[in-house]
């Protein structure tokens, strides 16, 4: 190798980057320190990446890329969403959509069957847990994204998808009519020792009427004690939590909600006597409207927490839609429990702090039934 003439290239490449930069960037160290970032200067870089840039890339693109980055800048519950994305979100929030009624995930390059929703056509015709989808309509999956297959099998209430699953290593094809999917998030039933016990998964627009339906049973028996099971909930709806909790909660402040510029607003119960005693299963991943449950529930005493600390998100947002179809959702207020204790990155400890999950049911059950 002539290493002279090697040195002689690699000092020309040094100083044809230097050159370019030169022309790129004419602003010197001390005045980009102080320049003041504006939108401006934003649209400057976007000019010199679409001047200079070797790959192709579009405008929206750059765009979107850009609005992404303005979200790494807030906190971690803020968040831009495409149209695809935001469609998704608020599907899951209204707790209705259009479809066969199954949660689906990626495992190794296939898409299985996490779970059918209970009394939905998927659970109608016979699909479980565990099932591979292996083709939509008679097109290969195999491959695909998990949001591609979810394209491929949405579609108009009343129509028609053809499933192919492999269970066992046996292949089963199922004809499935598309329908309006409302997701319950509440389970109950009647414990031994007569105690009730509700699992909420969720704080959804119908979360309420249905926990309504369940203490209306309960009523029914004379069931006073009650287990909420509020594990692995990520929260939802504030409404629905609040009047949830107007339910059970004696009297006086729920939770308050600090917004910016000092503004607050407390949410109240007007229940004069609570005619429940409860026990409040949480864990790790029990989060935000969760929080506000329990927190509601251990500063006025009306029951008892069992599991471990909460997750710690102590934050409201706001979901945004956008003129494209497009969407964010944004953190407007944090909230505390009616002893104004903070949760944001704090979370709940519970009364009793246990660690197995059987062993967090069998106390509950012990506790109520003193």
């Amino acid at each position: 190798m002539n290493i002279k003439g090697y040195r002689g290239r690699k000092i020309l490449t040094l100083i044809l980057v230097a050159f370019i930069l030169q022309l790129s960037f004419p602003v010197t160290v001390g005045a980009a320190n102080n320049a003041n970032l504006d939108l401006n200067y934003l649209l400057y870089v976007k000019n010199l990446l679409e001047t200079h840039y070797f790959y192709e890339t579009t405008e929206s693109e750059l765009i979107e890329g850009a609005i992404r980055g303005i979200f790494q800048a807030l906190d971690e519950n803020s968040q831009y969403y495409t149209r695809e994305e935001f469609q998704r979100l608020t599907e899951e929030l209204s707790g209705e959509f259009i479809g066969i009624g199954v949660y689906i995930k990626e495992d190794k390059g296939s898409i299985i069957i996490s779970e059918p929703i209970k009394g939905s056509p998927a659970e109608r015709v016979g699909l479980q847990a565990g099932d591979e989808i292996i083709s939509v309509n008679g097109e290969n999956v195999k491959g695909k994204s998990l949001e591609e297959v979810t394209q491929l099998i949405k579609g108009e209430a009343g129509t028609t998808v053809k499933l192919g699953i492999s269970r066992n290593n046996n292949r089963i094809y199922k004809n499935i009519k598309r329908a309006e999917i409302i997701i319950n998030p509440v389970e109950f039933k009647i414990l031994n020792d007569r105690i009730g016990y509700i699992k909420i998964t969720q704080f959804n627009p119908h979360t309420y009427e249905n926990v309504v339906s369940a203490l209306r049973e309960f009523d029914k028996k004379s069931i006073t004690n009650i287990i909420i099971d509020l594990r692995n909930n990520p929260g939802g709806l504030l409404s629905e939590v609040v009047n949830i909790l107007n339910l059970f909660i004696p009297e006086g402040p729920i939770v308050h909600v600090k917004y910016k510029d000092n503004v607050e607003q407390t949410y109240y119960s007007n229940l004069k006597k609570p005619k429940y005693k409860l026990a409040v299963l949480v864990n790790e991943n029990s989060a935000s409207a969760s929080e506000i449950f329990a927190g509601a529930v251990k500063d006025t005493k009306v029951g008892t927490i069992i599991g471990v600390k909460t997750y710690g998100k102590g934050t409201v947002q706001n979901i945004i839609p956008l003129p494209y179809g497009d969407g964010i959702k944004l953190t407007i207020a944090e909230y505390q429990t009616p002893n104004k204790s903070t949760i944001n990155k704090e979370g709940i400890q519970p009364d009793i702090i246990i660690k197995s999950q059987d062993q967090q049911l069998k106390k509950a059950i012990e506790v109520l039934a003193q």
